[in-house]
């Protein structure tokens, strides 16, 4: 035997780490725990068992929150905002860069606890989890520092409601509080009940740093508990957990003003092209895959190889789980540890008795502890609509398929209702780069997987929800505009005179515009639009839910504009201003005559001004290179959000109809517009402009009709992907239920505050961050 066999077959001996610590903290709190509310921890009660999931040994019991515990939590954070906001960013830079410190001086404690309560490798807790939670500490206090400076005309939310789960108790806790306090917000969280001891240990270096009482305030218990943060009088709810969940909570918040961000579920593609390093990517799909048992959001768990390869991969892929080491998490040879608890365990076993279907299965050879562990699994020939290849499984569980070309890969990888990651291998990078900006996902690894850190932004799209956190751009998550415009007031149209008669008796209806095209209403009615003294000014169509289905249809349809460059849009709105300013004196009396009033130039001329603006950041609104801890780059790149329904403010009626329009235009989206219900004959006016603009048909759609009934059926139409709404605040209750559907982006905003600044454009575009790792 030489060398090279005994590291063959040589095997790893045990290295456990000791609990010992770990055990003595839990004594030293007699395994019995209140809540952390306002500075200190209250009287443990009744309550639920935190088990070790490897060994079902008893750590510790918690205490079930009731109402009245969650409402002295936020009374403490809505007492403690004001000061601690008042602190201003220094003094606050300095509590976070306490807390980072607190958690590498007890990294240890911290990593061995998450073990225990979670069941994941010591190896995860202590080289990834908590290095990580430190570092968003560590970079948020530079946020709190530079926040005054650079983020002039911002200011924080007030209280954050913040709810985790239970795969990466510490690390989401960090990612969640690092940013919420560090913008001078205070936090009510509620840690999963599966796994609140490091939350409650962070509540005990909360004492340590000397964090003003109330700044966080931490709260356990089940899901009821999460219901009641979500319902009390907090100012945002920040939720990472299931698309079930996060779709109720959009329900439950729906028109109440709660800023809202949720990270959910995701099925994300792993992608495999014939020129890959095929040993990488093997190595890249455990970690996808099987880092956390697969408990995770973003998991590759959906393989996609190329048919070439496929049988050589999955041969690679199969000796390589061979090799993978199961057992107790303690020890820093293990490379799987234990789901987090026995349902858990049956979630999994059930997935794949019942939907395994026609493929094959394999898991390898290997003797199961007792506990809650589940084999490593792939599961191979699916087809692409095939249950496991569309569901989350979230567990150590791999499904594949195959594609032949570039372009199908891309149609099965977004063929899923999720997009929240996507890795994608390849050594030719042109290929790669190709592929990354078509694939829908917040975020895309190049020949890597499963990077994060607090300078990248992180979160999905479609139903793996909306926001991201980390980096500047998950600071607009907590903060708002000090200068808030007011929302729109209703405008009732003019009646009808007693005794209606018209000096022009040739009949003049204004269609909708659908597709580029003048369309008649489906409905077969339209609405008399009367003057202030009782003139005939013309009639408008009556819009219902298949005049919105046909304008989804035909933005749909133009989704070449999303990929069109950024001179191009400018070009075209510049051109569009132009063609408004040669007919402006007739927009300008068509505004006099249906509002009555004389300032139809004025509103003229700033529209253009804002066709001027948008068509300017058209190629002006740059990405950004993040300084992430990696020999790569992190690139944050600004994405269209696709289709946008827009609701327009009732009074300024072309103004109101550009500030919907030009910003989501200039992105590269395509909007469905309801114009003025009191004052429409403006935007069926602009519709002739646009014809003349060599606007592509579908990207601009105009609906005219009830805003009420038809906002409605644009925020619940499934191919919309955001809506904005500029009217009256009356209707953001229905819009926001509705887009819980498919769990749409939504804005409501007045009119000056949609004009100014970035906002809009924010609103208009999704970060993408594209992880590039390079080097030999």
């Amino acid at each position: 035997m030489n060398i090279q066999d005994i590291f063959d077959s040589m095997e790893y001996g045990p290295a456990p780490e000791s609990a010992t610590e770990a055990q003595a903290w839990l004594d030293s709190r007699n395994r019995a725990f209140g809540h952390f509310i306002n500075g200190s921890f209250t009287k443990p009660g009744a309550g639920f068992e935190s088990r070790n999931p490897a060994t079902g040994a008893l750590l510790a019991k918690l205490t079930q929150a009731s109402q009245s515990d969650v409402d002295a939590a936020v009374v403490a954070a809505r007492t403690a905002q004001p000061g601690w906001t008042g602190l201003g960013g220094h003094k606050r830079a300095r509590y976070l860069y306490a807390l980072a410190r607190l958690l590498q001086k007890h990294a240890r404690l911290f990593a061995v606890l998450e073990t225990l309560d979670n069941g994941k490798p010591i190896r995860e807790s202590r080289d990834i989890d908590i290095p990580l939670a430190a570092r968003h500490f560590y970079y948020h206090a530079g946020m709190a520092q530079l926040m005054e400076d650079e983020m002039p005309g911002r200011a924080p939310l007030g209280v954050c409601g913040q709810i985790i789960p239970w795969n990466f108790p510490l690390l989401m806790l960090a990612w969640k509080i690092a940013p919420a306090i560090a913008m001078g917000n205070t936090v009510v969280l509620k840690p999963a009940e599966f796994t609140p001891l490091t939350a409650l240990l962070f509540g005990q270096i909360c004492q340590e740093a000397g964090l003003p009482a109330g700044v966080v305030n931490i709260v356990t218990g089940d899901g009821a508990v999460g219901e009641m943060i979500v319902n009390a009088e907090v100012d945002k709810i920040a939720f990472t957990g299931s698309t079930v969940v996060g779709r109720a909570i959009r329900e439950a918040t729906a028109g109440s003003g709660k800023s809202l961000t949720l990270e959910l579920g995701g099925k994300s593609p792993y992608i495999v092209f014939e020129d890959a390093d095929l040993d990488s990517a093997v190595e890249g799909l455990v970690d996808a895959i099987w880092f956390n048992q697969g408990q995770v959001c973003c998991a590759g768990s959906r393989l996609l190889v190329q048919e070439g390869i496929a049988e050589r991969f999955y041969a690679k892929l199969k000796a390589r789980m061979e090799t993978l080491r199961i057992g107790d998490p303690l020890d820093k040879c293990i490379d799987v540890g234990s789901l987090v608890d026995p349902v858990q365990l049956q979630t999994v076993t059930r997935f794949v008795q019942e939907g395994a279907g026609d493929g094959e299965v394999f898991q390898p050879a290997v003797k199961m502890p007792d506990g809650c562990f589940y084999p490593p699994t792939l599961i191979t020939g699916l087809a692409p609509a095939d249950r496991l290849m569309q569901e989350e499984i979230f567990g150590p569980v791999l499904v594949s398929t195959t594609f032949r070309t570039p372009s199908e890969a891309v149609e099965i990888a977004n063929n899923t209702r999720y997009g929240l990651a996507a890795s994608v291998w390849s050594e030719n990078i042109n290929l790669a780069l190709d592929i990354a900006p078509k694939l829908a996902s917040g975020v895309v690894w190049v020949n890597a997987t499963n990077l994060f850190d607090a300078a990248a932004g992180f979160g999905g799209v479609r139903e793996s929800g909306f926001g991201r956190e980390g980096g500047w751009e998950g600071l607009l998550a907590y903060t708002k505009p000090t200068e808030s415009a007011p929302r729109a007031a209703a405008i009732a149209p003019f009646a009808a005179p007693a005794d209606p008669s018209s000096d022009n008796p040739l009949d003049r209806t204004a269609k909708m515009f659908v597709g580029g095209k003048q369309a008649r209403p489906d409905s077969g009615y339209s609405r008399t639009i009367w003057g202030p003294k009782g003139a005939l000014l013309g009639h408008v169509g009556e819009g219902n839910r298949k005049d919105i289905r046909n304008a989804v249809e035909a933005a749909g349809k133009a989704a070449s504009w999303a990929k069109s460059t950024g001179h191009l849009r400018a070009q075209i709105l510049f051109y569009i201003a132009e063609n408004l300013s040669a007919r402006a004196a007739e927009f300008a009396a068509r505004i006099d005559a249906m509002t009555g009033t004389k300032t139809g130039a004025e509103e003229v001329e700033a529209a253009i001004d804002l066709l001027f603006t948008h068509a300017a950041w058209a190629d002006k609104l740059d990405g950004a290179a993040k300084g992430v801890p990696l020999r790569g780059l992190a690139v944050a790149v600004n994405e269209p959000v696709g289709v946008i329904g827009a609701v327009c403010p009732p009074d300024r009626p072309l103004l109101g109809l550009i500030a919907a329009m030009a910003p989501a235009v200039a992105m590269g989206n395509r909007v469905v517009l309801l114009p003025s219900e009191a004052f429409p004959l403006t935007a069926t006016d602009f519709y002739q402009v646009l014809e003349t603009s060599d606007l592509p048909a579908g990207v601009v759609n105009i609906v005219t009709g009830a805003q009420g009934a038809l906002s409605a059926d644009i925020a619940s139409h499934l191919d919309v992907d955001a809506v904005w709404n500029l009217s009256t605040a009356d209707l953001d209750a229905a819009i926001e239920k509705a887009a819980a559907r498919n769990l749409k982006r939504t804005w409501a905003c007045g009119l000056d505050g949609a004009m100014k600044g970035r906002e809009a454009l924010t609103q208009a575009t999704e970060i993408k961050t594209v992880w590039v790792p390079y080097g030999e």
